[in-house]
């Protein structure tokens, strides 16, 4: 092997890297297992732990939260959370552009325009405007008060398609800010938002370990406000806040009186809240102690402590004495502050017309004290009797990121239309010298102060933003509140619980599976090539996961199935390059000349068949979202993983050996194994034709069942809602699908039992066009309110939405990650356009797929007989697996609807059969090389009898690890195991008897023609 010196280097290097990332996963574990130590089951300790050691560096100068951010996270399927596509409505945003114009051309326009369900809906609206009427203009419609800077009556409809697309853009921009900065100050670790489908005006949040899904619901469907406010300078409310000071530190002094007293004395309300203020100094002493700490830092404590005894508002808010900010507070007091202010004894102290709000993001950064970011408080003044802000975002016209010629800091210009330019100029007459506060959601994002009045509608804004956030800023500006609400189109609810169970029996089938593989190998090529192999494995499982952990990959279950099915896959490379290294040795070579030809020859047929299952990785990376692309991930990195481990890593191994012992005898085969396929010499081309029978009424079989059973889709394909529900008692299923059916009238209604006896999946399209913000708990209701004749009198529909727990006869709340929690487990909901999505994607990946495959394996033997072979193999494959979902859905004891995970399985099957009908030809071709002058029928049943071990291997250890999987790795990814396994039979026999044979018969179809020809 050439520059060996590199592979080693190489090796060692990304090894050092895989390290290196996957150090912070085993961090944030210690971490994480002394915060549930600490919280003992609580979760709000457990977070409040958390967040009180995010900011100190514990690991290679790097600060836990850092850490956090670098850890291979968990997907909510084995987390539990919350995942969310929120959909901005683009004719909801052209509506309001248009400020709600009621002219018959552009109702009828937007009618018909909505009822194209395919194409960009801004072209599609152009085109309906223009069937209308030929001469009738856009601009009429959108030379608002608003746009009439962009748009003039003179505009063509081209130009004002051109600015109304950048507007949408834009208000879908401003939405993704908005939806982000409610999201960070939700308080959620580790939360994900993201942008998908360019300006299809989609928002993709995945929030884990959330257990108020309605909460969450209200938090990101609802409209924004920016809003314009006056302030009150911090000089002002000083002697106000002295006030507050003393009375918080007397109303401390007679909540530690009462302390001392029987607990049989009556308490009045404000003595009760007093005590919850003592419980909750108790709980950040206890936080604080918890810690490892040195003496110095106990005292500081015990300073801290007394500090907030005697001054108990400054202690915590500090001093102010500049602008609007009355202080600045660290993360974790901010409740406390607010509890304060709410007391009925500091709200006799304050001004009627006073009103807080907390600064955007920190005013300072964490402290090597208390490792907490700083939020100022900002005092607004409320100047009308209304209690509304004198100015709202709706008067902003356009606004834009900008340079200060001076200073060179990032700054905001914007523009305001007539009406607010006027309000504009009194505002900022009668503050000069004062502040104005710029609020978004509650939360201050600037606070600028006026130097003289602003006249005509024009100002700037600057407060130290980076150009990132100046660009933020400008579009929240440009936006005001968001000009359609977010609407959940697509949402996914997990339980804690039963994410639990999907990691251990993930965990246990991937132990399974690769125990069993590394037996395999060991057994059938003997001791020492066996462990070579499996050092491999172990090695190319080693890279897969710090690769993954490079990336901040997030771990899902159908990626644990990658990451299993890659393991499976990862053997043929070994299988390849051990068959052609024991035929080296039978053919009379030495073990150091065998293992270098072995390794030559395989080479070629491990490239070609492992990147044809790259393609398919691909594909379903571009077109899959969520779980779909989790998988792709996986299956991704783990192909490129074990080529390099398979390749390189077993190759360094094998001759350290030769280098240390020339005398090694390594047969590559044992005792059981050595006549296994050996002297094979089975004419398959001669019995083509019976394969050929068996393969078309097996897909005629499987058509007709597709004609008149058809498939069962899943909510992913039909929109609806699911979910799993857990019992305290064994259920019959059918029982209460019956109970449901009066419940959900005129609507399709599935349950299915889940895994245990007394866990169902109950899955409707009742509603499923219901996009309001209530209408998840509308069904909630009626799914309660339809099994209570199976559920204890004593829940309530909020322990059976929240989960609960039955301990000693007592129902409650569950409020642990406990595996007994009862009620729903998890929840999903997908619209129905977001569904004609997916089918179209998941068309369009299969269609995609093949069409690459065909042209790749053209591309490799430079003959179509090839890639026709090939391409109608995976198609008979295809069918066949669907064709089994068809026959099967209603009969097996575990759900096979026609889903996403569904299609990554056709694809994947795709990818595993063109492997190994690549390996077949690529031996095809290399023996046409070597036996120009023999038959075509003689050279294929040569190849095909020398890879049947090969292909016996492979596909044994791939159906091994699956049924692992399939016994072992619970109820939500069984239908796809079975869809797997399915395909990799299917594969195998179409590899022998379709793609060969026909390859074959084009073959000689071509041969004849060009004797003829001569």
């Amino acid at each position: 092997m050439q520059n060996k010196g590199f592979i080693r280097i190489f090796s060692i290097a990304l090894g050092l890297v895989c390290l290196f990332y996957l150090s912070f996963s085993v961090v944030t574990v210690r971490y994480s297992k002394k915060a549930k130590e600490f919280a003992k089951g609580d979760n709000e300790l457990y977070y409040k732990y958390m967040d009180s050691v995010a900011g100190q560096k514990v690991w290679l100068g790097y600060t836990l939260k850092e850490c956090r951010e670098k850890e291979i996270s968990l997907g909510l399927d084995l987390k539990g959370g919350m995942n969310v596509i929120l959909g901005i409505s683009v004719p909801d945003v052209l509506v309001s552009l248009s400020e709600y114009n009621q002219t018959d051309i552009f109702t009828k326009a937007m009618d018909n325009a909505k009822k194209r369900k395919t194409g960009d809906f801004l072209n599609n609206f152009q085109e309906e405007f223009e069937k209308i009427d030929q001469n009738a203009r856009l601009s009429t419609i959108f030379s608002t008060i608003g746009l009439k800077e962009k748009i003039q009556l003179s505009s063509t409809n081209k130009q004002v398609i051109e600015v109304l697309r950048a507007e949408i853009k834009s208000a879908i921009d401003n939405s993704f800010n908005v939806l982000r900065s409610r999201i960070d100050r939700f308080g959620v670790v580790q939360p994900n938002i993201q942008q998908i489908g360019g300006n299809d005006g989609r928002i993709l949040v995945e929030l884990p370990g959330i257990k108020e899904p309605e909460r969450v619901r209200k938090l990101l469907q609802g409209s924004a406000n920016l809003e314009f406010w006056e302030t009150y300078d911090a000089s002002e409310l000083s002697n106000i806040l002295e006030q507050i000071n003393s009375a918080l530190r007397d109303i401390n002094v007679v909540a530690t009186a009462d302390s001392t007293t029987t607990a049989d004395v009556a308490k009045t309300p404000e003595v009760a809240q007093n005590q919850e203020v003592v419980k909750t100094d108790s709980l950040k002493d206890v936080l604080k102690q918890s810690m490892d700490s040195a003496t110095n830092v106990q005292a500081d404590e015990k300073a801290q402590q007394q500090a907030v005894k005697n001054n108990p508002l400054f202690a915590i808010l500090g001093r102010s004495s500049m602008g609007p900010q009355l202080g600045a507070v660290a993360t974790k007091d901010t409740a406390k502050i607010m509890e304060y202010f709410n007391m009925p004894q500091v709200k006799r102290l304050l001004p009627r017309n006073l009103k807080l709000q907390w600064t955007v993001k920190p005013v300072s950064p964490a402290n090597d004290v208390d490792h907490n970011d700083r939020y100022g408080l900002i005092a607004l003044k409320i100047s009308n009797r209304e209690g509304i802000a004198p100015l709202s975002g709706d008067v902003i016209t356009d606004a834009r990121q900008d340079f200060d010629q001076i200073t060179n800091e990032s700054k905001v210009s914007m523009r305001m239309n007539s009406e607010g330019a006027s309000t504009w100029a009194r505002l900022t007459k009668a503050n000069i010298n004062k502040s104005i506060a710029i609020s978004l959601d509650n939360y201050v994002y600037s606070s600028p102060t006026v130097r003289g009045e602003i006249a005509g509608g024009n100002s700037e804004i600057s407060g130290h933003f980076t150009p990132e956030e100046a660009k933020d800023l400008a579009n929240v500006l440009k936006s005001g509140k968001m000009p359609a609400p977010a609407r959940i189109i697509q949402e996914d609810v997990v339980g804690p619980s039963l994410g639990q169970e999907a990691i251990s029996k993930g965990m246990i089938s991937f132990v399974l599976a690769f125990f069993l593989v590394l037996l395999y190998m060991i057994f059938y090529y003997g001791l020492v090539p066996g462990i070579i192999a499996d050092i491999a494995l172990l090695g190319n499982i080693f890279f897969m996961m710090g690769i993954l952990a490079s990336f901040q990959a997030t771990l899902t279950l159908p990626g644990i199935a990658g990451i299993v099915l890659t393991l499976g896959m990862a053997v043929d490379a070994n299988v390849l390059i051990y068959e052609r290294i024991r035929e080296e040795i039978e053919g009379g070579k030495n073990l150091k000349k065998a293992i270098e030809a072995g390794f030559s020859n395989a080479l070629s047929a491990i490239i070609d068949g492992q990147l044809t299952t790259l393609l398919t990785g691909i594909i379903l990376f571009i077109l899959g979202t969520g779980p779909v692309k989790g998988f792709a991930t996986t299956l991704i990195i783990g192909i490129t993983t074990s080529l390099f481990s398979s390749i390189f890593f077993s190759r360094l191994m094998f001759e350290y050996l030769i280098s240390k012992d020339k005398d090694w005898k390594i047969p590559f085969t044992t005792g059981l194994t050595k006549n296994w396929f050996r002297n094979f010499n089975i004419d398959f081309i001669k019995i083509r034709k019976i394969g050929y029978g068996l393969s078309i009424t097996l897909v005629t079989v499987c058509i007709l069942s597709l004609a008149f059973r058809g498939l069962k889709p899943g909510i992913d394909f039909s929109g609806g809602r699911t979910y799993v529900v857990r019992f305290e008692q064994p259920i019959d299923a059918e029982n209460v699908r019956n109970t449901l059916e009066d419940v959900f009238p005129n609507s399709q209604l599935s349950v299915i039992t889940m895994g245990d006896a007394n866990q169902v999946r109950i899955s409707t399209n009742y509603s499923e066009n219901d996009g309001s913000e209530n209408a998840n708990d509308k069904v909630e209701l009626m799914l309660y309110s339809g099994l209570k004749p199976f559920l204890n009198t004593k829940i309530t529909q909020d322990m059976f939405v929240h989960r609960y727990t039955v301990n000693n006869g007592a129902y409650q709340l569950s409020d642990t990650d406990d595996k007994s929690a009862l009620g729903i487990q998890s929840s999903s909901s997908v619209g129905p356009t977001i569904a004609g999505d997916m089918k179209t994607k998941a068309i369009w990946a299969v269609i995609i797929s093949l069409i690459g495959i065909f042209l790749y394996v053209l591309l490799r033997f430079r003959n179509y007989a090839f890639s026709v072979g090939g391409v109608v193999a995976l198609a008979h494959d295809a069918l066949f697996t669907i064709g089994c979902y068809s026959l099967f859905y209603s009969i097996m004891p575990f759900s096979l609807e026609i889903d996403q995970s569904f299609v990554a399985a056709i694809l994947t099957i795709i990818g595993y059969s063109i492997n190994d009908t690549v390996v077949i030809f690529d031996r095809v071709r290399e023996n046409q090389a070597l036996y120009p002058k023999r038959d075509i029928a003689d050279i294929m049943n040569l190849s095909l009898n020398q890879t049947l071990s090969r292909t016996f291997s492979t596909t044994f250890t791939v159906v091994l690890t699956l049924l692992a999987m399939f016994i072992l790795g619970g109820e939500v990814i069984r239908g796809f195991i079975f869809a797997m396994l399915a395909g990799v039979v299917a594969g195998m026999l179409s590899t022998v008897f379709v793609a060969s044979p026909l390859a074959y018969d084009i073959l000689k179809k071509e041969s004849k023609s060009t004797k003829k020809k001569k």
